[in-house]
């Protein structure tokens, strides 16, 4: 996991995508959208060790927002404070991921505005949390569209690079559901302002990301830091940005006080985990 936006999305940073399934109640970690997720054994393995430590005091979705910034300090990314007090949620179902989490497949900004207004996140935030992409991989059905039937039309994305998209092509065949490719190609373990400098050369894996050269604010800022990356300088706005983008995105609907739970175990409500 490169940040905690699959579990603040739609009820807040709650910890929700870290439950699992129950019998007949498919979790946020089976919807298509987190398939990629990785990195839930550690969470568990913390939460473990902090129960042993100190039982019933920090919950699962502080634990994700620490591990997050911590997975970002630990690939040469910024450090920041994160705030802390976050109760566990109870509720993960797969369907809220699906519709609530913003697709791939978006192909215009204002797509994008009505997941991140309603959160009370503005075009800086899109543009700057995607650069979260920098990190990590995914799977070729949450693109393969733009390879093989870019709006229905059987052909590729006209906008996508076309040495791109053959290598894309090459890793990612028809109907393929479980091949990983990295989204920050040759740097997918480096926090750094690299992403950019693929969209803006239509290297974006996926439509979302490409639509960010369609709006003027959102091209201006994926220009400016891809040219701070194919000048191999150090980030600063960027990484500025995505810190205050962080914390704002984190402390969206929390739950505190009498709220929610601390959970025992990560996978459970704790009725079930005990």
């Amino acid at each position: 996991m490169t940040y905690q936006q699959p579990s603040c999305w739609f009820r807040g940073c709650d910890g929700s995508v870290l439950l699992d399934s129950i019998p007949g109640l498919p979790s946020e970690k089976e919807s298509e959208p987190n398939l990629s997720l990785r990195g839930f054994g550690t969470i568990d393995l913390v939460k473990a060790k902090l129960e042993q430590a100190c039982p019933g005091v920090v919950s699962c979705a502080d634990i994700l927002a620490l591990v997050a910034r911590d997975v970002v300090l630990l690939t040469h990314g910024p450090y920041w404070n994160v705030p802390t007090g976050r109760r566990d949620g109870l509720r993960s179902v797969k369907d809220d991921a699906l519709n609530n989490l913003p697709p791939p497949f978006f192909d215009a900004i204002r797509n994008l505005n009505q997941f991140f207004i309603p959160k009370g996140l503005d075009a800086k935030d899109q543009v700057v949390l995607l650069g979260g992409h920098t990190l990590g991989t995914s799977h070729c059905s949450s693109f393969s569209d733009r390879l093989y039937n870019f709006s229905g039309t059987q052909m590729t994305d006209p906008a996508l690079n076309k040495q791109y998209a053959e290598r894309l092509k090459s890793k990612c065949r028809p109907g393929d559901t479980t091949t990983l490719v990295e989204m920050d190609p040759g740097s997918f373990r480096t926090f750094d302002a690299s992403y950019y400098r693929h969209v803006a050369r239509g290297r974006a894996l996926f439509t979302s990301d490409e639509t960010l050269m369609l709006d003027p604010f959102t091209r201006d800022y994926v220009q400016r830091q891809a040219s701070v990356a194919m000048a191999g300088s150090y980030p600063a706005e960027f990484f500025a940005d995505f810190v205050a983008s962080m914390v704002k995105m984190g402390n969206m609907q929390v739950l505190t006080g009498a709220q929610g739970e601390v959970r025992r175990r990560c996978t459970a409500v704790n009725q079930m985990g005990m």
